[in-house]
């Protein structure tokens, strides 16, 4: 159980230094993710020409693609604890919860950032 909490806090402390800078550029504005081919997902946080509505949406937004990573990082890091584990049935038991939180944990990521924006384009709405 250390060797696994260990693991835990090294992936979380390589994901803040990974996403801290990030979230930092993406806020002062020259990280654009749509030059990296993410897509639509604009994270500058234009404080001064921006409704609150929308700096609120585009901080939930970078907020949910970070949980997100850690999530899925989850997920691959169980999957390979369980490809490593050498047919111990114990070893894959561990894999397995492990897995299993990191789906849950993505699932309510995902339902999260569903209610969010449901509720978010809903006040927009209803503000405009």
């Amino acid at each position: 159980m250390k060797k696994l909490t260990k693991h835990l806090l090294s992936l979380t402390l390589l994901i803040s230094l990974v996403a801290v800078p990030a979230a930092t550029l993406a806020s002062s504005g020259n990280l654009n993710l749509n030059d990296l081919g993410v897509g639509e997902i604009d994270t500058t946080l234009d404080l001064g020409r921006r409704s609150p509505i929308e700096t609120v949406t585009r901080l939930i937004n970078t907020a949910m693609i970070f949980l997100g990573i850690i999530a899925v990082a989850i997920i691959l890091f169980a999957g390979f604890k369980w490809m490593t584990a050498g047919g111990s049935d114990d070893k894959i038991g561990e894999a397995r919860k492990l897995m299993t939180s990191g789906v849950i944990g993505l699932i309510i990521i995902l339902s999260a950032w569903g209610i969010a924006y449901f509720i978010l384009e809903n006040a927009v709405q209803v503000t405009q």
